[in-house]
């Protein structure tokens, strides 16, 4: 998602490169093409109008400071305008509240509404909560087995829903059975429908009369670009929406969902999902997303997964090894399946400042990092224990074995053995190293901005 427009926008800021100021004429002509590349990320027009004003506002006159280029001040400008386009900062799910307390999901059919219910009872079962989901949608019996299935799957309680059942009688029910067994919060997923229509608004008005939710969740599918904040607003209009979730960001969406929908219904957007795996519900903030669309990285989120899979004391551990140059082939097989947990190399990879221009300007000719790493756990994995411990004893007919167990070439199982070998001596003289330290060692094991090609490191 963002690719088509964050070129653009990148492309753009890329020609004021070499101007003193940020005058009238050169603004102007960035700012005309900016609108139109909103536009083409079906970006709603009165969002890309107040964006472009505010940006012009902004811009006009500015003198660049010394340690600011005309290029950088307005990345600067359009990093702050964009996150307050989309809300200026991150809404906490508060679930602060006499128990059980209910949130009421809603959206059209295929929205992805049923997936992203069980996503965010197995994050909120992940906070230490009691977690009881309803599936409501009596006119699917298909999304009842399926809410059923992901409840036994994330482990969390399921309302026992019969099809034919009134959805006033199941919100009735599930509320007694919520206070009974003592669950903290009630997901109460409602139908989807084709469109929007009276009977599901009256369905749903009779519902949340009911349930007095806490929370009242819309969930778009991003894809749909206009669509989606069209939907939103009806719905917003109708019933009233406290947040927003944006699914399917893995598709090839435009944009233009997430960069309008906070603006035009002034609800917030809570969440956004990827692909089917539970896991995939990750929190929306604005600023990390501005800074994405415009190729900065996003540095926060990639040292958020990494706390998530690396254990403070292993990470210690790691450290005193390289320090002694004594990391081995073992330990960097560890660090393999750690980052594995992680998620998709090439997502990782967009989080890093820098990197994902890199990957494009290789184009298709450059390294996939999947399989990249695919390729290196091949070579480990074709190792014994004892040429992983000591890769000294690594002579010519054993390394023809393990090329040919790994499905490489000699030279490939060269290249790396030569690669980890550096990276190690490179390892051990910058542990004590300042902040600089890091930048180095990612240029000399042939990561983002060095000489080794734009290779993955150590690959």
């Amino acid at each position: 998602m963002f690719d088509g427009l964050q070129d653009k926008l990148v492309g753009t800021i890329k020609k004021l490169r070499g101007h003193a100021t940020l005058s009238e004429a050169n603004v102007q002509d960035a700012l005309r093409e900016v609108r139109l590349s909103l536009l083409e990320a079906d970006v709603h027009f009165k969002v890309v109008k107040d964006f472009v004003n505010a940006v012009k506002e902004r811009s006009l006159g500015k003198e660049v400071s010394a340690s600011l280029t005309p290029s950088q001040e307005l990345i600067r400008i359009f990093s702050e305008e964009l996150t307050k386009t989309m809300g200026t900062t991150a809404v906490e799910l508060d679930l602060k509240a006499k128990p059980p307390v209910v949130i009421l999901m809603c959206g059209l059919q295929g929205s992805g509404k049923t997936t992203t219910s069980g996503k965010l009872g197995f994050r909120i079962k992940a906070m230490g909560k009691k977690v009881l989901l309803v599936p409501a949608d009596v006119q699917r019996p298909a999304a009842i087995d399926q809410l059923k299935k992901l409840a036994s799957q994330i482990g969390v309680d399921a309302y026992d829903t019969k099809p034919g059942t009134k959805v006033t009688d199941i919100a009735t029910r599930a509320l007694e059975q919520a206070r009974a067994q003592g669950h903290d919060v009630v997901i109460f997923d409602t139908a989807g429908r084709l469109h929007v229509d009276a009977e599901l608004m009256e369905e749903l008005r009779e519902a949340k009369a009911l349930l007095e939710p806490r929370w009242t969740l819309l969930v778009v599918d991003a894809m749909t670009g206009q669509d989606a904040v069209n939907v939103a607003g009806d719905f917003k209009a109708q019933i009233g929406i406290d947040g927003l979730v944006l699914t399917k960001m893995d598709g090839d969406a435009r944009g233009g969902a997430a960069l309008s929908a906070r603006a035009v219904t002034g609800a917030p957007i809570l969440f956004t999902g990827s692909g089917e795996k539970l896991d995939k519900l990750e929190v929306f903030h604005p600023e990390r997303i501005a800074q994405r669309i415009l190729g900065m990285g996003d540095v926060m989120s990639l040292i958020e997964k990494t706390a998530q899979v690396y254990d403070e004391k292993q990470a210690k551990k790691m450290a005193r090894k390289m320090k002694k140059a004594e990391f081995s082939l073992d330990d960097f097989q560890e660090q393999m399946k750690m980052m594995r947990q992680m998620g998709d190399m090439k997502e990782l990879m967009k989080m890093i400042p820098g990197a994902e221009q890199a990957m494009k300007k290789m184009g298709s000719g450059g390294p996939d990092p999947d399989k990249e790493m695919r390729r290196i756990e091949a070579i480990l994995s074709s190792m014994t224990p004892r040429e992983r411990a000591t890769p000294e004893i690594l002579n010519g007919g054993r390394r023809k074995r393990i090329a040919s167990g790994s499905g490489t070439t000699v030279t490939e199982v060269n290249q790396f053995l030569k690669r980890f070998e550096d990276a190690k001596k490179m390892m051990k003289k910058l542990t004590n190293m300042g902040p600089g330290g890091l930048k180095n060692l990612m240029r000399g094991m042939g990561g983002g901005g060095g000489g080794g090609g734009g290779r993955f490191p150590m690959g």
